[in-house]
């Protein structure tokens, strides 16, 4: 690659620029239009010649500091303003920076000891945007900067310097805060120290010792997840009208309800007992018979106890059957792949392949009430989803089309070397096939004059504003299909249909043993923007992308990772856009 200097001559000014001679005009011209915003279309370009989009740049023998000219003006699309902001290169930015860009690999955590279960809980919990953003303006309470009365600074002066887990005392809020705030400057595996002191000092089984005598037991991923969202229930308080509605942050993203009726199966005549629980995750039980997500949390919402019953003075069967009256934002669901031996005093580990999909509908476990109200809005998205895949394979065969009449029209053109005896016999065959034609209309009479005029074409335009129209119509449709309830409760799962955006995995044969991963679903670089499908796979400190295919893989069926912990977040109504395409006059 040859690059040099030279110079661009446009309406009296002159610009530097270094170009590549191995390169073609193309190339030339898109390096002139970030320069003066002149659209390669409107450029003429002089280097003792006209340099067009395939020439070759070597071909122009342009020297060192020599000048070449440029003709053309912006047309009026283009904005002629100088950026607010410098472009910054990436050997520029500092590790924060490089750490906040579009599509930059999140930062791993480092192992300090049988910790990946802390980790891989932590990743997880992390993909849930409303949580670091309420983390963000989370200040300890009085209670909770009291217990780091002792230091000589405050939790958040400590914070500024990366050691907020010093002061927090048993505030394990602060901790996560700081935690991932850290965790968002860098992209390298942070050591996530204090907040496992704060952990350790605030739950203390996380602080048995390993039976080796070195360092810290292996624990429950399940646990440590189920312990920060109780503490994050406890400390994430809402404000104002919130308060009373949801009373925390957990209550309004996190938690559902259940409505819970628990019938005697030994004595039939009594009333049953019905009763409402908030619920911060759904359970997925493993029995010999359960296959599939959905058969493992049927079985849970319907149990069978033991205790006794006053009217027959004795211990009796209960089932106890539970239909969810509020599905929150992010839901996760454990599947019960644990179970305590006594034998060998473990929790040993079911190992049986459970299948989980992307997206799951839920509307069958919730209350007949719920249930009227979600599932015209589930069948209209479907709806919506199914011309949404129609007009992309339109567009697809529309494109096809026009590659087709492309490739006929090239060659329906007639060679130049083509010898003249075959033009005069195609001259003669199309005018043979004209008098045929004439024939045929005069032995038909006006029959064709009377029958219905030729079907009008419409154009690239019309066919796609019409789609859109559609769509949008389709759209509006399920936004008017939001049943009044569900328009005061925002936050909840308006549509009955979940996504998967984050897991948990365990390998290894127990709980108290082997390893734990995370993967999270990647982001749109942008607001509005699409997701590529890939995903985030953090094993510790190691962060690597892999397809989505790769999650396919975790249903278990031996000790390689398996689902632990399956984090949904609710299928948002649709947004109405303007449409792109407008008909042109």
């Amino acid at each position: 690659m040859a690059e040099i200097p030279i110079k661009v001559k446009h309406q009296g000014k002159v610009y530097d620029l270094e170009i590549n001679t191995d390169s073609t005009g193309e190339e030339l011209k898109i390096q002139l239009y970030s320069l003066t915003n002149v659209e390669p279309e409107n450029q003429k370009v002089l280097a003792k010649k006209l340099v067009k989009d395939d020439t070759p740049l070597s071909s122009l023998g342009l020297k060192p500091g020599q000048t070449i000219t440029l003709m053309g003006t912006p047309s009026a699309e283009v904005v002629m303003e100088i950026p607010k902001e410098k472009m910054k290169f990436a050997e520029d930015m500092t590790e924060a920076e490089l750490a906040q860009r579009d599509g930059a690999i999140p930062a791993g955590l480092q192992n300090t000891g049988n910790t990946c279960y802390a980790n891989a809980t932590l990743q997880t919990l992390r993909s849930i945007p409303e949580l670091q953003q309420e983390l963000m303006n989370y200040t300890p309470s009085a209670a909770a900067s009291s217990s780091a009365a002792s230091s000589m600074f405050s939790a958040d002066q400590l914070a500024q310097y990366g050691i907020g887990g010093l002061g927090g005392g048993n505030d394990l809020t602060t901790a996560l805060r700081d935690l991932y705030t850290q965790m968002g400057g860098t992209q390298q595996g942070f050591p996530p120290i204090m907040f496992l002191t704060t952990l350790r000092q605030k739950f203390p089984q996380f602080a048995e010792r390993a039976k080796s005598g070195h360092g810290y037991a292996q624990q429950d991923a399940e646990e440590v997840w189920t312990q920060l969202v109780q503490t994050l229930h406890e400390s994430l308080k809402l404000p104002g009208e919130d308060a009373q509605k949801y009373k925390s942050w957990v209550g309004k993203y996190m938690a559902g309800s259940f409505e819970v009726i628990t019938s005697c199966d030994d004595a039939p005549e009594e009333e049953s007992v019905t009763q409402t629980e908030e619920f911060h995750d759904l359970k997925c039980n493993i029995t010999g018979d359960v296959n599939h997500l959905p058969e493992g949390i049927r079985i849970a919402l319907n149990e069978k106890l033991e205790k006794n019953n006053p009217t027959l003075g004795r211990e009796a069967t209960y089932t106890r059957s539970s239909r969810i009256s509020r599905l929150p934002k992010h839901l996760p669901i454990h599947l019960i792949r644990f179970f305590w031996r006594k034998d060998t005093q473990k929790k040993a580990k079911i190992m049986k392949k459970v299948t989980f999909q992307h997206e799951i509908d839920v509307t069958e476990f919730c209350t007949e009430e719920l249930r009227k109200k979600l599932v015209p809005v589930r069948d209209k998205i479907r709806e919506v989803r199914k011309e949404e895949e129609d007009v992309e394979r339109a567009k697809k065969r529309q494109k096809r089309v026009k590659a087709q009449e492309e490739i006929e029209a090239k060659e329906s053109k007639v060679r130049a070397d083509e010898p003249m005896q075959k033009l005069k016999e195609k001259a003669e065959k199309e005018k043979a096939k004209g008098t045929a034609g004439e024939g045929e209309k005069a032995a038909n009479g006006d029959s064709a004059k009377q029958g219905p005029e030729e079907e009008k074409h419409k154009t690239d335009d019309e066919l796609e504003k019409e789609r859109a129209d559609k769509l949008a119509s389709m759209k509006q449709d399920v936004l008017s299909a939001v049943h009044e309830d569900l328009k005061k409760d925002p936050t909840a799962n308006q549509t009955g249909l979940y996504e998967l955006r984050a897991l948990v995995t365990h390998q290894g044969s127990s709980a108290d043993s082997g390893h734990y991963t995370a993967y999270v679903k990647k982001t749109a670089p942008k607001v509005g923007g699409v997701e590529d499908g890939n995903w985030w796979w953090f094993n510790d400190e190691k962060v690597q992308e892999v397809s989505a295919e790769k999650i396919e893989t975790l249903a278990g069926g031996g000790e390689t990772h398996s689902a632990l912990i399956l984090l949904y977040r609710a299928v948002e109504l649709p947004t109405m856009e303007k449409p792109d395409v407008e008909m042109k006059a």
